[in-house]
């Protein structure tokens, strides 16, 4: 499995130190959490912070957006060059076309899922998405308890996968720790995001 520990739970008086030493302690890709203060009651970062982090970074962005207007933050953030950008199903009206957008800007895109969204709502779209990150929290907070059942949502997700498009990965936010990780992995989970 993949580790992408996430931004928000680093001391941002020494943001670059705090990425340094994530990179150097050997994780995956760095998890950028974009919150809007709309699409979810929290706010957090624009580009002037993660072009920081781009900058003390030596492994690859994950930038995830909960924001509204989905395609304004993409083209914020797409000059940082990092490797996916994952949006919310349950916030874009033309997913399919923000797809397109996203990989004709080199990136690879993403679909994420709120808790309560089945894995069925983008069997349609599988065949254009790298990564599908499944939210095993409500989206918007840090340090929240996990919901189990997104190894269920995970398990399904994997047979559409396998069905549409094997290389699709799928990655996991929120709650994850050393007493889930293991079911997680069992449940086809590649990446997880590592936060508190």
């Amino acid at each position: 499995m993949q580790v992408a520990p996430s931004i928000l739970s680093a001391d941002f008086g020494i943001l670059a130190q705090e990425v340094k030493a994530i990179c150097d302690g050997g994780c995956d890709l760095v998890h950028v959490d974009v919150m809007d203060g709309h699409f979810v009651p929290n706010l957090t970062i624009g580009p002037v912070v993660v072009s920081a982090v781009a900058k003390a970074a030596t492994k690859p962005l994950d930038i995830h957006l909960m924001v509204e207007n989905n395609s304004f933050f993409v083209d914020l953030f797409a000059p940082l060059n990092p490797k996916y950008i994952s949006f919310h199903i349950e916030e874009e009206k033309h997913p399919h076309r923000l797809i397109q957008k996203i990989r004709s800007l080199g990136i690879s895109p993403a679909i994420t899922l709120n808790p309560h969204t089945p894995p069925e709502a983008i069997e349609f779209l599988i065949e254009d998405l790298d990564m599908v990150l499944l939210m095993s929290v409500n989206p918007g907070f840090g340090g929240q308890k996990f919901i189990p059942n997104v190894l269920e949502r995970a398990r399904r997700l994997k047979e559409i996968i396998k069905k549409r498009n094997p290389n699709c990965l799928i990655e996991v936010d929120g709650g994850v720790n050393d007493k889930n990780i293991q079911a997680l992995k069992d449940a086809g989970v590649d990446i997880v995001v590592a936060g508190s």
